[in-house]
């Protein structure tokens, strides 16, 4: 296949540094799967705005083109944007209210004809088959458009070119809209494009169903995640060990495990799962009002090897000491535009959906701004704090780039930060409720062994 054009190449640059600034971690898994020749469709669920597409974009080996609600395509920068990685419009009926439904399906059509185009030829297209995005545990209604793309590329595919696939694609939050928490996305086993829309249709909602495992609610998801932590902290403490650092990829593996075995226990013991949840809802209940976490039940009184202690406290000396000018600098730039930041997604983020594309947005203007502004300070002639150029205009320049650097120390100082707050709070929590620790690990290790025992049933 030959290589996206530049523009494209530069596009998907800047999306992945963005999201890899916005998420501590971006886990990608499964390239392997995406096929290097043929064209495809990517299809995932849709919980988190235009963050999914930015993941996709900046994870998929291949070039993608988009559908996108036609609304989007009018935005004054964004719109130009899309427009230039190729984005086609999709016309939604409560989008486009000044369209007749004739003159809307027939734009329907085109465009739909159009990204169909693109994978016969040999791209992937990506599309969410919900529809919409939403903020619940499960995938809303699977609609037929996905399917039916997927039919027209095969049928326009050139005789002897690589039928097209459709590829589901796992993406998982630790907690979507939050600032430096952890992503994970999967390229899953390709799906076959064959039979009608219907049976199409169906075979790409159980695959996103294995894909997204579904919970009612959000409390159940919760829930699930806990089993998954009070396992792996028994089991390392009864090996005489901590547990190891967890990743999103554990994580997610972990979930998948009890998720699975929750999903056919639930059908086959739903009695033994009922008592076995409300026991889980008051150990979980007894862990949170502590404000500690599974393997914080085996810590020693100083709550972890003193080197990692002394380590962090070391670390943050260091910083403080080699770089105040920079980090004051970086605070007056960017902690102002990260609060009105706050302000502006509570003002414009209709749904916990909405936050981080109005965070990652908001900020590709505020906080450039913030710094362009400091920088004309300086240039002005407005004392900094730090040894300038003579020259103004090199001089606010300078200022500038070093607030973007100061707030990459301010990040990496707060992250510190946050740790040894951490660790200063379990161990205080661990001391002022000690009598209520032998209590909770009694109950963690019978819970450990009673879904043990479950498992094993299964297996059995």
């Amino acid at each position: 296949m030959p290589p996206p054009p530049r523009l494209y190449r530069v596009l998907r640059a800047a999306v992945r540094a963005l999201v890899r600034v916005f998420y501590r971690e971006v886990a990608v898994e499964g390239r392997a799967h995406v096929p290097a020749d043929g064209g495809g469709l990517y299809v995932a669920w849709h919980p988190n705005g235009l963050i999914d597409p930015a993941l996709i974009l900046a994870a998929s080996p291949r070039r993608v083109v988009f559908g996108a609600r036609d609304g989007l395509l009018r935005w004054p920068i964004l719109g130009r944007l899309f427009r230039a990685l190729g984005t086609v419009p999709i016309y939604r009926p409560n989008d486009s209210t000044e369209m007749t439904d004739e003159a809307r399906r027939a734009a329907n059509a085109q465009s739909l004809g159009a990204l169909a185009d693109a994978v016969a030829g040999g791209d992937f297209s990506a599309l969410f088959p919900e529809g919409v995005s939403h903020d619940q545990p499960h995938l809303a209604e699977i609609r037929s458009g996905a399917a039916r793309l997927a039919l027209l590329a095969l049928e326009r595919t050139p005789p002897g070119a690589p039928a097209p696939v459709v590829v589901p694609v796992g993406l998982h939050y630790e907690d979507k809209d939050v600032f430096r928490t952890d992503v994970l996305v999967v390229f899953h086993p390709p799906i076959p494009v064959t039979g009608d829309a219907d049976a199409l249709t169906d075979a790409i909602e159980t695959a996103l169903t294995e894909t997204v495992r579904p919970t009612a609610d959000w409390a159940l998801h919760r829930l699930m995640h806990r089993v998954r932590s009070l396992a792996e902290a028994e089991a390392a403490a009864r090996r005489g060990e901590r547990p190891g650092p967890e990743t999103v990829a554990s994580r997610t593996a972990g979930f998948a495990r009890v998720w699975a075995g929750y999903r056919v226990r639930r059908e086959t013991h739903p009695d033994e799962i009922a008592d076995l949840r409300r026991d889980l809802e008051a150990y979980d209940a007894g862990i949170r009002s502590l404000g500690v976490e599974d393997a914080d039940l085996d810590l020693d009184p100083l709550v972890g090897p003193p080197v990692h202690v002394v380590g962090t406290l070391l670390s943050a000396l260091l910083v403080g000491a080699l770089l105040p000018p920079l980090l004051v600098l970086g605070a007056v730039a960017n902690v102002p535009p990260y609060w009105a930041l706050k302000g502006v997604t509570r003002a414009m983020a209709r749904a916990e959906k909405d936050g981080a594309t109005v965070k990652i947005l908001g900020g590709l203007v505020l906080f450039p701004l913030a710094w362009t502004a400091v920088g004309v300070a300086a240039a002005r002639g407005i004392e900094v704090g730090l040894d300038l150029p003579d020259a103004p205009v090199l001089a606010g320049v300078v200022v500038a780039l070093l607030c973007a650097a100061g707030g990459v120390a301010v990040l990496l100082a707060s992250e510190m930060a946050v740790g040894l707050a951490r660790a200063v709070r379990v161990r205080f929590a661990r001391r002022r409720w000690a009598d209520r620790l032998p209590a909770l690990r009694t109950m963690r290790a019978g819970l450990h062994d009673r879904f043990l025992a479950l498992a094993r049933e299964r297996m059995a």
